[in-house]
């Protein structure tokens, strides 16, 4: 109840990833099949799987309220996620007060509420995470793993990262626990892998005849549009493992370092006594950590919900270490008090996390870090398009940011970052020089120039240095809106080609 409430509360604060989404399950109720724009067959939806989940939630109800389907489905996730923390936790902690700080931490999570009330994939995707490390350490059904494994691939790929040392340790286990008269192919977690397969096959057999790959495009162009500083990835990591608590909204810097460090060897502290207890919850911890050094290493533009995932198996992880550290101690309830000390600190910074009036968006209170002022704009530009400049499906508004404009304009999209145009990401990447102080992305003049949009939709940030200065975009358009704005420049723009007008 406690989840769902968490949910409820704040209502909808949508992210603009969130209505790409949204904007797929639309067009796939509304009759125009699995596409963003009308007619082109491109996957340009990283959760195809959640996509369909909201489809089948409008079809249902025969509306399209997309941001409440997400968050409903969502909090129901996120409380199954909880239940299966907990049961994970009693398997390793002989206290079920104990074994339920995983769950509660959670469940009032910042990071876990913000991204389901955002209409995020998040909470089912982790869930499918924590479902197949649930039946895996409690020794469930080895066709559930396979199951949960090709749900969690077809929510987003990076699930793989779990999968990945779950079926590893699966396989070394199977392969040398069993008895040496049985064949290597009895060893083999054939129902794990079979399950997966058959899950997987009927989407890769449609998404490879109707889009050419069952890859999502966005997966390799947000990689070629933005610049990306060395170690950009590696310091977010840092600053999300050591806060995982929220302690910097409580005590700031000097708290985060405490948290750091104590979570640090917390978590080293969990695999030998997840060892003992058993071997088959080390993949879980093994996630935490292999998440950070994939995302450090590989240096990806770190998106906010991509710190969620790893965030279940890390607070897993430090509580199970916290109780293993105070384990010599032979007093069990000295033990448990003092983990539950800390315990209840953590729930403090973590409710603390919190607002009780967020400065934009609905009076409710919200995590702090559900920030969506930005959203609330290009929904605002997205609504002037429709409703007083007259778009239309046939009118073509070329953007950045393409979720809110997108869908509630109601227009043919071209997406400068090539998300769903990927024809367009041959423009990248650009000149640095394009690049403008301070900011991390630009539109290639060339792009626009080729492309001959009706409208551009831009922060000021995003063309300052390349195409504001064009003089074949300052001939062919003209700026008709500008709204202030603090973030990516000092406003957000609307230029018209003047052909349009004439």
């Amino acid at each position: 109840m406690t989840t769902l409430i968490a949910r409820a509360l704040p209502g909808a604060r949508t992210i603009d990833d969130a209505f790409i989404t949204f904007r797929y399950s639309r067009n796939l109720v509304e009759g125009q099949g699995f596409v963003y724009n009308a007619g082109v067959q491109t996957l340009g939806t990283t959760t195809p799987l959640f996509a369909l989940v909201m489809a089948a939630a409008g079809a249902l109800t025969g509306r399209e309220d997309y941001p409440t389907y997400a968050i409903l489905v969502s909090a129901l996730a996120d409380a199954g996620s909880a239940v299966l923390m907990f049961l994970i936790a009693r398997r390793l902690i002989e206290s079920d007060w104990i074994a339920a700080l995983p769950a509660a931490l959670w469940t009032i999570s910042p990071m876990s509420v913000t991204f389901a009330i955002g209409g995020m994939e998040t909470s089912v995707n982790i869930l499918w995470m924590i479902a197949a490390f649930a039946v895996y350490i409690l020794r469930g059904r080895d066709w559930l793993i396979g199951v949960f494994a090709a749900l969690g691939l077809l929510t987003r790929v990076d699930a793989a990262l779990w999968i990945a040392p779950l079926f590893a340790h699966q396989l070394v286990t199977m392969v040398f626990n069993r008895s040496l008269g049985t064949s290597l192919l009895q060893r083999l977690p054939l129902q794990t892998w079979i399950a997966c397969a058959l899950v997987l096959l009927p989407w890769i057999v449609f998404a490879w005849g109707y889009f050419g790959t069952p890859i999502p495009n966005s997966v390799t162009a947000k990689r070629y549009a933005y610049l990306i500083e060395d170690g950009a990835a590696l310091a977010q990591m840092l600053r999300t493992y050591a806060n995982v608590f929220f302690t910097f909204d409580s005590f700031g810097s000097i708290g985060v370092m405490a948290t750091g460090i104590i979570g640090l060897v917390c978590s080293a502290f969990a695999f030998p006594y997840a060892l003992r207890k058993t071997g088959r919850a080390l993949p879980l911890l093994i996630y935490a950590w292999l998440y950070f050094l994939v995302f450090a290493a590989l240096n990806p533009l770190i998106f906010r919900w991509y710190m969620a995932p790893p965030l279940p198996a890390l607070i897993v992880g430090i509580v199970i270490g916290a109780w293993a550290i105070l384990a010599p101690l032979n007093r069990r309830a000295l033990q448990i008090g003092i983990v539950g000390a800390l315990g209840g600190l953590c729930l403090f910074t973590s409710v603390n996390g919190w607002t009780l009036h967020p400065d934009h968006g609905a009076d409710r209170p919200a995590p702090r870090m559900a920030w969506h002022a930005i959203e609330l704009l290009y929904q605002q530009m997205g609504e002037h398009l429709r409703d007083d400049v007259g778009a239309t499906a046939q009118t073509r508004i070329a953007s950045g940011d393409i979720g809110a404009v997108g869908y509630f304009s109601r227009a043919t999209i071209v997406d400068t970052v090539g998300l769903v145009t990927p024809e367009l990401t041959r423009y990248y990447p650009v000149d640095p020089a394009l690049i403008a102080p301070g900011q991390n992305y630009a539109i290639p003049p060339a792009l626009i120039a080729d492309t001959q949009p009706d409208y551009l939709v831009t922060m000021e940030g995003f063309i300052r240095a390349g195409l504001a200065n064009d003089a074949a975009f300052n001939r062919d358009y003209t700026l008709i809106q500008s709204y202030p704005f603090p973030f990516y420049g000092s406003s957000m723009q609307l230029y018209q080609r003047d052909a349009v007008s004439e």
